[in-house]
């Protein structure tokens, strides 16, 4: 089978983990070249990986089957129209675009060329998760909590669109019912947009979701809590650990779920390119990317109205 000949758009912090990964990747695919603003920067990322520095992604067009996008949020629109438009296989970093309309018009030019676009939801390929899917049926209750470093970048976006939209997501995929009500507060203080955002929503099926995140944290956390009616199923994304307490002989008895643990990052690129071979539909489409940051563009719009006077 040939390579699929890939590009990678933006080699900032994601970008970089991005051509590492396809790198390990190589005996399936092969990586025409990469694309940065910053020339230094991506000319030597070209020589560490052995490919072709580009200062313009248009000049790809013809070369490539598919390509990365692992720019800042508000190029996402115009570099990804690009490349779809040019029937190639996109794949976008979250969130998807800066706005609902940006994302509408992504899913319906690659609806319109016959081509695959995937949004880079990771947690989604997280061995955890994955193991614990078929065991949170009608989540009663669900707590998330994302806790970061202050970063070096996504400050072009706050907190809840940088970090919390990744729960964001896996709620959305978990509980299958329209979102009824939405609670948020947050505030900036690095920043003027916010870095810390807590978010309670409410679906339509009585399903409560509270979410916490923050970019201002001492420590890292990644973790779900999902409450059913006979079970209360606890997950770490970050050390890939799942257990499952539930009630047995009038004791709550505790049990870990089996997951073969392996990178998220390098399942979601090798799905990625399975789909673009097959021209088949993403497990994190546009439409989902979309849905995603629909929730999170409405919990940041309270927060900036009611919190930072925005």
């Amino acid at each position: 089978m040939d390579k699929l000949k890939v590009a990678v758009i933006g080699v900032g912090h994601l970008g970089s983990r991005h051509l590492k990964v396809y790198h390990q990747l190589r005996h399936s695919v092969d990586i025409i070249g990469i694309c940065d603003v910053d020339a230094d920067k991506g000319q030597k990322a070209a020589r560490e990986f052995q490919t072709r520095f580009f200062s313009d992604y248009r000049e790809l067009a013809s070369l490539v089957q598919a390509v990365n996008i692992c720019t800042p949020t508000v190029s996402h629109c115009e570099t990804g129209l690009f490349f779809l438009g040019n029937k190639i296989h996109t794949f976008i970093e979250k969130p998807i675009a800066m706005n609902i309309a940006e994302a509408d018009r992504l899913v319906d030019a690659a609806r319109a060329s016959g081509v695959q676009l995937q949004v880079g939801h990771i947690e989604r390929f997280n061995s955890a998760f994955q193991a614990i899917k078929d065991v949170a049926h009608n989540p009663l209750f669900v707590e998330c909590h994302r806790l970061n470093h202050f970063p070096a970048r996504s400050l072009d976006i706050g907190v809840t669109m940088d970090l919390m939209i990744h729960d964001i997501d896996i709620v959305q995929g978990l509980i299958d019912s329209p979102l009824a009500e939405i609670r948020a507060i947050g505030t900036g203080v690095l920043t003027d947009k916010d870095d810390i955002a807590n978010a309670r929503l409410a679906f339509a099926n009585k399903t409560v979701c509270n979410l916490t995140a923050s970019r201002i944290s001492p420590e890292v956390m990644r973790k779900i809590r999902i409450f059913t009616k006979d079970a209360y199923i606890s997950l770490d994304y970050v050390k890939q650990e799942a257990f499952i307490y539930r009630k047995q002989d009038g004791k709550i008895h505790r049990s870990s779920l089996p997951i073969e643990k392996e990178e998220p990052l390098k399942k979601e690129l090798e799905h990625f390119i399975r789909c673009a071979r097959e021209n088949s539909k993403p497990l994190v489409s546009g439409l989902e990317g979309r849905e995603a940051l629909r929730t999170a563009l409405a919990i940041q719009d309270i927060i900036w109205k009611e919190h930072l006077g925005k």
